[in-house]
């Protein structure tokens, strides 16, 4: 499989036992791309994963951080200046929010073909980007 990003929505998920089903499908996906070395995160997605988890579903920041370290093997896009520039533009040319658009930029960086997120439009292309919605059947 190619490089595969994914969105804090889908790691959320794995997590969070309210959608059985949706948990199920995220769970699978992270194993298989954490198995095949092929899963990517950007810096702003782990704050993010920290941030709902231990406010929103009030983890533990401790069990929080252990989850984070779990993913010490996947590829990590840092944000930077140049990342935030291009997600502007992005933005702006998309009419995506600015969050959207560095998560876009950071899986174009990354040289992933697929983004799974449950926020964007399942199918559209940016580049050789596809963006995937995996709960579409799980909903």
């Amino acid at each position: 499989m190619p490089l595969a990003f994914f969105d804090t929505n889908v790691l959320v998920y794995c997590v969070d036992p309210r959608s059985p089903a949706k948990q199920a499908v995220a769970r699978d996906l992270v194993a298989r791309h954490a198995a095949a070395a092929e899963g990517v995160l950007s810096t702003q997605v782990l704050i993010e994963l920290y941030s709902v988890l231990t406010r929103k579903h009030r983890i533990a920041a401790d069990t929080v951080r252990a989850l984070l370290d779990s993913y010490s093997a996947w590829q990590v896009v840092d944000t930077d200046l140049r990342l935030v520039q291009s997600a502007l533009d992005t933005a702006q040319a998309q009419g995506l929010t600015i969050f959207d658009a560095m998560v876009i930029e950071a899986a174009q960086r990354s040289g992933a073909v697929t983004l799974y997120t449950e926020d964007l439009q399942h199918g559209r292309r940016f580049g050789d980007l596809t963006l995937v919605d995996p709960f579409r059947a799980a909903a």
